[in-house]
């Protein structure tokens, strides 16, 4: 069944049980079956490799023994099953600390919740979910794609849109910040996994040459997600990119320690990372951080962490809005900081409509290197595709479309869209580094001139009207 009528046919199916409410929950019901599913199946390599293997999970609660017969339990007895079973039983798990796959289960059902209230219905989608062969090159890819569809109908899915970063975005910034195989990396908020996915992929087509180099690989990706849905998304996407074990990936806030206690054994070579933005953190959180620069907002505190936490030599690119570049007051001294001890040598400013519908606010890539401090600054405009005047939920950016900064990166000259600006000048502006194009190239598409004009005509019609009014009862 092609990819597209397989989710279609899901959500159809959960559209009818009135217990899922939402695009939302629909893709934590969703989520939760595959992560077991393709860790059953994972399961049955790791058996044909090693006959010595046991599985962590009860077998009572292993997919195999509850799921996959088509023609295996259902209705009220499944729901029963899931509800009084399944869920105590993984959510309970009991595991030693050494029992690394065992852990991973449990954590990935710390705070997952079954909201389906028909059993038959639970048995129509599995039984979907059950037409997935994971081990399967062809039906891997296919899962890869499900999944991939899966996290971009995220971006419109209530709040969870702030998980989800498009994959050009985290595609390009990788490919800028070049990790090398054996580096430590680090998304500190990482999401759904999107820049993990990315730099696995990356480090695996440019310097992965053996098994060795492949088991190097796995332990140098480390990423921390706060919220469960985003987390056991996170998790399930790294083992479909061939992770294995990917208890690396934690579930953790990393705000919430002091920044004194992030040490030596804490730094890491390169962080990519889009941090929340537009949200306060809970109360006290900026306690941990020194006092000159505590605030609220997370972006602002997660870039003060990504300083503490490269090492020097270390490479950062990540997501940050305008008002982290343009703000005053706490926020110039931060940015104050991120200009003299890291070399901010390339800022992209990204078109609008970039994070549609989730954010509309005004986005900006922001490359930049520990050890030496900033002495000028390059931007360069990502101009909006002929012919669009915004980027939203149908069209969104593309990879192509980052193709004029990579021609641009290596070889950097002024343009139309490409500028640089001096520390002095940035030290004058009191380290606003929301700096407009001065080039005349177009940051902002006002749409079309006919367009413009006929609401312009529209709304001095409308004013005329209301002053005839005010004029009548005068």
């Amino acid at each position: 069944m092609p990819i597209e009528n397989l989710i279609k046919t899901i959500q159809n199916i959960m559209r009818k049980d009135q217990g899922v409410a939402g695009d939302g929950q629909r893709i934590e019901q969703i989520v939760w079956m595959l992560f077991l599913k393709i860790f059953d199946d994972q399961e049955k390599y790791y058996e044909l490799r090693d006959q010595k293997y046991r599985s962590p999970i009860p077998e009572k609660l292993r997919w195999r023994n509850w799921a996959a017969n088509p023609e295996g339990i259902t209705g009220d007895e499944l729901l029963e099953f899931v509800n009084q079973k399944l869920f105590p039983g993984l959510k309970n798990l009991s595991v030693d600390s050494s029992d690394r796959r065992g852990l991973l289960v449990r954590t990935a059902f710390e705070d997952a919740y079954n909201y389906m209230k028909s059993g038959t219905l639970i048995r129509q989608v599995v039984n979907r979910i059950n037409e997935i062969d994971f081990n399967k090159k062809s039906d891997r890819h296919l899962l890869n794609d499900i999944y991939e569809k899966l996290l971009k109908e995220l971006q419109g899915a209530g709040n969870y849109g702030e998980f989800y970063t498009p994959r050009p975005l985290t595609k390009f910034i990788v490919e800028m910040i070049d990790p090398k195989l054996g580096e430590k990396v680090l998304d500190p908020s990482c999401g759904t996994g999107g820049f993990l996915v990315n730099t696995i992929e990356y480090v695996r087509e440019n310097y992965v040459k053996s098994h060795a180099d492949e088991k190097k690989l796995h332990d140098s990706i480390h990423g921390v997600e706060l919220k469960s849905l985003p987390h056991l998304l996170a998790l399930t996407n790294m083992i479909l990119h061939g992770i294995e074990l990917p208890d690396n990936v934690r579930r953790d806030d990393m705000l919430s320690r002091p920044l004194t206690e992030y040490g030596p054994k804490d730094r890491v070579d390169v962080i990519v990372a889009n941090p929340p933005f537009g949200a306060s953190v809970k109360d006290g959180t900026e306690k941990n951080f020194p006092s000159e620069m505590r605030t609220k907002e997370t972006a602002d505190l997660f870039l003060i962490l990504f300083i503490h936490l490269l090492k020097d030599g270390g490479r950062a690119g990540i997501v940050l809005p305008d008002g982290s570049l343009s703000g005053e007051g706490v926020k110039a001294r931060i940015k104050e900081k991120l200009l003299a001890e890291c070399n901010v040598h390339t800022i992209v400013r990204l078109p609008q409509g970039v994070f549609s519908p989730y954010a509309g606010v005004n986005t900006n890539l922001v490359f930049f290197e520990k050890g030496k401090p900033t002495k000028e600054i390059w931007y360069y405009q990502l101009p909006l595709p002929e012919g669009i005047k915004q980027y939203t939920k149908g069209r969104g950016i593309t990879h192509d479309e980052f193709d004029s900064v990579r021609k641009w990166w290596k070889k950097r000259v002024t343009n139309e869209n490409a500028w640089k600006v001096s520390i002095d000048k940035i030290k004058e502006r009191n380290y606003n580094i929301d700096i407009k194009n001065p080039n005349g190239g177009t940051s902002v598409n006002f749409g079309d001139p006919v367009d413009v004009l006929e609401k312009i005509v529209n709304s001095e019609k409308e004013i005329i009207a209301l002053l005839n009014e005010i004029k009548k009862e005068l």
